[in-house]
């Protein structure tokens, strides 16, 4: 994405489209903080498979999590199947947003993955952080959303015999 677009471009996207979707899916406002998510923390995350060779990953609180998808299911009781579902379902629908919004800045169709969940904090081994979006929800919960480029490729080293 950052040879097609320029980072500034692109993190407005990212903060443009995670704000809205947010609080459109869940009724959560999103503030720019500094705070980085700690505690017992979620990630769910996709890799672009065609138009970009990158990753966007979206690590939060667990306490973000619940309340996103009791703001989803509109209903208080939500079990960590529900948590683990809605969660892939809303980042679903935030990439989509964000890919026709690529789409028509770029006209580069591009293609994710469906998104994966994981407990904790994960970045895949083979990419590094290039665009990283903290925020704070209206509850004090902490979320941060990471774009991911691919690790350069080391030069072969040549043999010393």
């Amino acid at each position: 994405m950052d040879n097609t677009i320029p980072r500034e471009r692109l993190a407005e996207i990212f903060d443009q489209v995670v704000r809205e979707i947010t609080q459109r899916e869940a009724g959560i406002c999103l503030a720019t903080g500094e705070a980085v998510p700690d505690g017992e923390l979620f990630t769910v995350y996709t890799v672009f498979e065609r138009g970009y060779s990158t990753c966007l990953s979206l690590c939060a609180e667990s306490a973000l999590f619940t309340r996103l998808t009791q703001g989803m299911m509109h209903r208080q009781d939500v079990s960590p199947r529900d948590v683990e579902d809605f969660a892939k379902e809303y980042f679903n629908v935030l990439c989509g947003h964000i890919v026709a919004q690529l789409y028509r800045e770029t006209k580069i169709p591009a293609r994710f993955s469906p998104p994966s969940f994981r407990a904790g904090r994960y970045i895949p081994e083979d990419h590094l952080r290039h665009i990283v979006l903290t925020y704070a929800g209206d509850r004090n919960e902490h979320v941060q959303l990471i774009h991911l480029a691919p690790r350069p490729a080391q030069p072969e080293q040549p043999n010393s015999n």
